[in-house]
């Protein structure tokens, strides 16, 4: 195992944000309490009796119901485009003043919105940075609040995530693990000890190390000029009825998705437009 263990505490410290003036901006955007999708329990399947000399063969392999993003097992695939899930298909969503709450449920087979894809740096054996799709990196302030604000890397900015027994947990600077909180539904890092509701599981789109090629997301096929069509398809209000597509150069989407910060770029693009649902 790589990094510290979970401690073994069912006592998790929760430090009063009362003051904290970005409780008022967590208010201000908030419609309304997240709820995770029901995970339906499992039906007990009856085992089908096989030959002696036929191997039985098992996979964990559930990137298909997430459009080809597969769970992250260790630290070394922590690079490239990743998403951050809580409970079944919800994932980290980044807002445009620099907080973090919990989106909504997915349908199987759709994988994170690019407000919901980051971008990871490993920085040592133990320790990554996170940048989100408005090219902020993710860093924890005093009151234990997750932000994207900062433009540079320094110790408030490197993340732990520690791997034990199936498990995943993310710890941050001040030694605590992240969690959704349950009055604002934002991203904190309140924890001392990692429980239930600070596992997460990380979900990359990147090719594996083993050599399998993870499918590109269904948006992401094509040309340049036809991902950023699909994309404002997906995202951009029609008030008028009629597609508006960015008049800069295609070329820089195109080297956007070969340098790996493809959402990052569309998500500009779009937010110059002043026309997506979440960029303003």
């Amino acid at each position: 195992m790589v990094g510290k263990p979970f401690i073994k505490s069912h006592l998790d410290h929760q430090p009063s944000r009362e003051t904290n003036r970005d409780m008022a901006e967590f208010s201000k955007i908030r419609t309304g309490k997240l709820m995770l999708k029901n995970e339906k329990p499992l039906k007990k399947k009856t085992k089908k009796k096989r030959k002696m000399d036929e191997p039985e063969v098992t996979s964990t392999d559930d990137s298909p119901l997430y459009d080809g993003w597969w769970e992250v097992k260790k630290i070394n695939d922590l690079t490239g485009q990743i998403a951050i899930e809580f409970g079944n298909r919800c994932f980290v969503r980044a807002l445009d003043n620099g907080l973090f709450i919990l989106g909504p449920p997915h349908d199987e087979g759709e994988g994170p919105d690019p407000e919901e894809v980051f971008t990871a740096f490993k920085i040592s054996d133990t320790k990554i940075t996170l940048k989100s799709g408005y090219g902020k990196y993710l860093s924890v302030d005093k009151f234990d609040i997750v932000t994207a604000r900062t433009e540079a890397v320094g110790p408030l900015e490197q993340w732990e995530p520690v791997f034990q027994d199936n498990k995943v947990a993310l710890s941050a600077a001040n030694n605590k693990f992240v969690e959704i909180d349950s009055e604002t539904d934002g991203l904190v890092a309140g924890s001392v000890s990692a429980t239930s509701k600070n596992f997460i599981k990380f979900r990359s789109n990147t090719e594996r190390e083993d050599g399998k090629k993870a499918l590109p997301p269904v948006e992401e096929r094509g040309t340049a000029q036809e991902i950023e069509l699909n994309y404002v398809k997906k995202f951009q209000k029609f008030q008028d009825k009629k597609i508006k597509l960015s008049k800069e150069d295609v070329v820089v989407v195109k080297k956007a998705k070969k340098e790996g910060h493809l959402h990052e770029t569309l998500l500009d693009r779009r937010a110059k437009m002043k026309a997506d649902r979440y960029c303003k």
